[in-house]
């Protein structure tokens, strides 16, 4: 079952997609890593995120193989670092990206995090390299709803499509203000590290929550992302056998019992909180 949600430019993409980190640096994995990504499409996880900082390209390499004769299956995302977001490097490094890829063009491409140049001179290098028709469509990483707020006074950045974010059930502080100002703009928010760092899936109440849907604690945290409108979660998997697990998270539907004991384990915000970053 593949569920979509929007951009506001009416785009549609899976909510459940896949994250690249730290996949393409071992060499030993690569075949295992590119199953999983190929059984990932096969099973409608089409959003491909990766980064030029990711292995120092080897990730995007990666996923250019196996994207290779698949591109029109696949939303493709990728992230250039802060410091070549200048004027007169980003096309550079944009075409680097295109190239390890073995694709013209990305569907969205995202600022990685805050970066000394300023909002508007990068707004102004995305607009451009959409113009040149290298990018469908540009946002940003792991900004917060302050500099959100920066972002959309300035000429041309209320075209930013998306934010992407560290969240889960162990970071939820994205749920007090920054997600529903996302919601309301429709901009999706597109959650890394969606289980955390596993340090979350050992808790008793995501056991109990999963016993009763005969699902496993990942299933429930990813479930628990993933029923929030407007996320779009990037869960990296090495394994066929792991991105098949992810994608059965999306047939199970949390009750309000579920969600009083998750709540109970991983209380939401009741006040503004820093953005959590990895």
């Amino acid at each position: 079952m593949t569920r979509m949600t929007s951009f506001s430019d009416g785009t549609s993409v899976p909510i459940l997609g896949q994250g690249t980190w730290m996949i393409g640096d071992d060499p030993k994995m690569r075949d295992a890593e590119q199953a999983a990504l190929a059984r990932g499409i096969d099973l409608g996880l089409t959003l491909i995120d990766t980064a030029e900082l990711y292995g120092d390209g080897r990730s995007e390499r990666l996923v250019g193989e196996v994207i290779a004769g698949r591109r029109d299956e696949v939303f493709l995302v990728s992230k250039i670092k802060p410091e070549n977001a200048g004027e007169m490097t980003m096309m550079l490094h944009c075409e680097k990206s295109l190239e390890r890829l073995g694709v013209e063009r990305l569907d969205l491409y995202l600022l990685h995090w805050s970066s000394r140049h300023p909002l508007e001179e990068i707004v102004a290098g995305f607009e451009e390299l959409i113009d040149e028709g290298m990018i469908a469509r540009w946002g940003v990483s792991n900004l917060d709803l302050k500099t959100m707020n920066r972002l959309e006074a300035i000429d041309g950045g209320d075209l930013c499509s998306a934010n992407q974010v560290l969240y889960h059930l162990g970071s939820r502080g994205i749920e007090f203000d920054l997600l529903p100002w996302s919601q309301e703009r429709i901009m999706p928010l597109m959650a890394y590290s969606p289980l955390g760092r596993g340090d979350i899936l050992n808790h008793p109440a995501l056991q109990a929550v999963a016993d009763r849907h005969d699902a496993t604690p990942a299933q429930i945290a990813l479930a628990a992302v993933l029923r929030q409108e407007g996320v779009i979660a990037i869960p990296k998997a090495s394994t066929v056998d792991h991105v098949e697990a992810n994608a059965a998270a999306l047939e199970i539907e949390l009750d309000a019992e579920d969600i009083a004991v998750l709540d109970r384990a991983f209380p939401p915000p009741t006040t503004s909180q820093p953005l959590d970053i990895i």
